[in-house]
């Protein structure tokens, strides 16, 4: 089991950028595949991006390639996800999420870990 939460949400301007984190805690975060998806009022989970249990692999959604980073540092059992020129669109509650497969698995039903999520919201 590993345990998450997310931080560092908040308000910004198109334009702008921020910086998540996600906590984690369980033995078996060295091992997990660590993706974030962010949900948007009315609309269904999506996922954003997700990165393998070395770091050495990441996988993104089109509509943020370019823009968002995700990393992860396993000393610190912690993933980033690097927002920068953030669009209104993004606007969304974000959510840190784990599963024991690859990098490729963008199905909300394949994780098995979530946190609570993080707002972010951007203003035009």
């Amino acid at each position: 089991q590993v345990q998450l939460v997310e931080s560092g949400g908040g308000l910004v301007q198109a334009g702008g950028s921020l910086r998540l984190s996600c906590a984690a805690s369980g033995r078996s975060f060295s091992r997990s595949t660590m993706g974030w998806f962010r949900q948007a009022p009315g609309k269904e989970r999506e996922f954003v991006a997700a990165i393998g249990w070395s770091g050495g692999n990441t996988y993104y959604t089109d509509s943020v390639k370019g823009r968002f980073t995700i990393s992860r540092d396993s000393a610190k059992n912690t993933v980033f996800l690097q927002m920068n020129s953030l669009k209104p669109e993004d606007t969304a509650v974000y959510y840190c999420a784990a599963t024991p497969e690859g990098v490729t698995a963008t199905f909300a039903r394949s994780y098995v870990n979530w946190g609570q999520g993080t707002q972010v919201t951007v203003s035009s």
